[in-house]
């Protein structure tokens, strides 16, 4: 029986983990952890009997241990709790479901102690992944991508060399404002921005997609994942979210992995690589598809990509402030703080009056992230 522990399991990705443990039988869930949603974690702590369960915040990880006091479980609380989890010996693999910045370092400590990594926090990689990758590698370990876009690129390299690669076809929906001029999204409101066309995804990672720093979160990370030079990794907008990736090759094949917007299958597939299982759920009908379409991305309007293509090109510390100032920017944007567009103003300033660090220590990348904080709590 395989072991898992889930970082950031009361989230979407986490809550979607546990369906597909629930659904298989055949996985143990050794640790789970949350931020702060303990109602929910109870819940999960009663179904799933891990052993230890984490929660970032210690008064919450308190409260939690007076919920499960009737149970056999241990738990932990704090930076020190996530780590714990994640080197747990009994656990094969870390899922990292977690959101932020503040999921590097329990994987760089869970690459260390040897575990596979089911990576779902795209920030390891784009403000680490010149330090994540080559340590995988030294430590023997899979990185193993449960983004619905790169496990497609993933799967579409199945069995193809590596140097036969000539561009990454990575796709995006384009969101729920896929179209608008700048002029419409002046007061567009958190509400219409959670409406995404295709994905049930949480708040955070909804907001990026409308904005598109997702898809240049995801570009960074792609970089990082394939070892491919930003210049050959092209966005295509596909608005129905049939085709999740491709990879175009040398010869001028190009190889897509194609499916219903459903990301238990991307979650599933690393949990169990090489093996395909049986997954429930809704097919692909081609005969009522018809077609599918592609649009070139609009970089005019929704400046979360080519912004991503900047921090990208100028490299060391400076996809740290891209991701940095945008996660302090959406969080403003959820509270109503700030319109949408000033998400864009915030994440320009920050890199404009950033000094690049060449090859960031984690130490200079977590500095980096607090110095971008403090820039924008003292001009907003």
């Amino acid at each position: 029986m395989k072991k898992i522990a889930i970082l950031g399991s009361t989230g979407s990705i986490g809550t979607q983990t546990l369906e597909v443990v629930e659904t298989n039988g055949d996985i143990q869930v050794v640790a789970l952890s949350a931020r702060r949603n303990i109602k929910l974690l109870e819940q999960q702590i009663r179904a799933f009997h891990p052993q230890v369960a984490a929660v970032y915040e210690e008064k919450a990880a308190w409260e939690l241990k007076e919920a499960v006091r009737d149970l056999d479980i241990r738990i932990v609380s704090g930076m020190d709790g996530l780590i714990e989890i994640s080197t747990l010996p009994e656990a094969e693999i870390l899922v990292t479901a977690i959101v932020g910045m503040i999921g590097i370092r329990p994987t760089v400590e869970a690459i260390n102690a040897g575990k596979d990594i089911a990576l779902a926090n795209k920030e390891t990689l784009v403000t680490a992944g010149h330090l994540i990758m080559p340590l995988a590698k030294e430590r023997g370990v899979r990185i193993l991508p449960v983004d619905s876009e790169h496990s497609a690129i993933f799967q579409s390299m199945n069995g193809e060399p590596r140097g036969g690669v000539e561009k990454i076809l990575l796709t995006a929906s384009g969101g729920p404002f896929r179209g608008k001029k700048r002029e419409e999204l002046m007061d567009v409101t958190v509400e219409d921005a959670l409406k995404h066309p295709n994905w049930s995804m949480g708040q955070k990672i909804t907001i990026d997609s409308a904005t598109m720093v997702n898809k240049g979160l995801e570009v960074i990370e792609a970089k990082w994942l394939f070892g491919v030079d930003p210049s050959n990794i092209q966005v295509v907008i596909q608005p129905k979210s049939i085709i999740h990736s491709m990879v175009e090759y040398k010869d001028g094949a190009v190889i897509a992995q194609l499916g219903t917007p459903d990301m238990k299958l991307p979650i599933q597939y690393a949990l169990y690589y090489p093996e395909r299982r049986y997954l429930p759920g809704e097919r692909l009908d081609f005969w009522s598809l018809r077609e599918i379409t592609f649009e070139k991305p609009d970089m005019e309007n929704f400046l979360g990509l080519p912004l991503a293509y900047q921090a990208l090109r100028a490299g060391g510390s400076m996809p740290t402030v891209f991701n940095a100032a945008n996660e302090r920017a959406v969080s403003r944007f959820l509270q109503k703080k700030i319109k949408f567009l000033d998400i864009y103003e915030m994440i320009s300033d920050c890199m404009e009056h950033h000094k690049v660090v060449e090859n960031p220590s984690l130490e200079e990348i977590l500095l980096t992230e607090q110095a971008t904080y403090e820039r924008i709590e003292s001009r907003w």
